[in-house]
């Protein structure tokens, strides 16, 4: 017969890892809906692709995980895609996925806030369908104010950040 028992100790490490802190309220301030101008950097020498897009952030799971569902035009097309955002309390780290229609990866990263408090830094990787390769990619999300942040996404090529798409982010009324 299989038993299943737990020290004290044990049992409030894993109620230590499901209870929210305040790096998942730092996540549920950007909760709500949001107008968004996406800038898209296809080729640095050449302008760069300007859209719209709206945005609908929430605490899902009892307030464990930030759900982000994104929806517009890029590049003359429909758009839609999904971020699940977490604060990891027992490996004390920020993990995110992302999916999107414009492909069947999904991009994983990990990171942390700076110590001001504001800016979320993750990095990992995304497949870039050309090559059949992962890319190493950068996202910094910074709180600029309530009622606004900016998203910045970096290709990191040769150990430089190449800025290939930023999206301002205003609170929708």
């Amino acid at each position: 017969m299989i038993t299943f028992s737990q020290t004290e100790e044990q049992m409030k490490a894993w109620q230590e890892n499901m209870t929210p802190g305040e790096n998942h309220q730092w996540l549920a301030t950007m909760n709500g809906n949001w107008d968004a101008t996406v800038t898209m950097w296809m080729d640095p020498s050449q302008p760069p692709n300007v859209s719209k897009a709206t945005t609908k952030n929430e605490m899902i799971m009892n307030g464990l995980y930030q759900r982000s569902a994104h929806s517009g035009n890029m590049m003359g097309m429909p758009f839609m895609g999904e971020a699940i955002t977490a604060y990891d309390n027992a490996k004390n780290e920020f993990l995110a996925t992302w999916i999107d229609n414009f492909g069947s990866s999904i991009m994983m990263l990990k990171g942390s806030l700076n110590e001001a408090g504001n800016a979320l830094t993750m990095e990992g990787k995304m497949m870039d369908p050309a090559s059949g390769l992962d890319m190493h990619v950068k996202q910094v999300t910074e709180k600029t104010s309530d009622d606004s942040y900016k998203f910045t996404m970096y290709m990191v090529m040769n150990g430089q950040d190449i800025k290939n798409m930023e999206i301002a982010y205003t609170r929708a009324k």
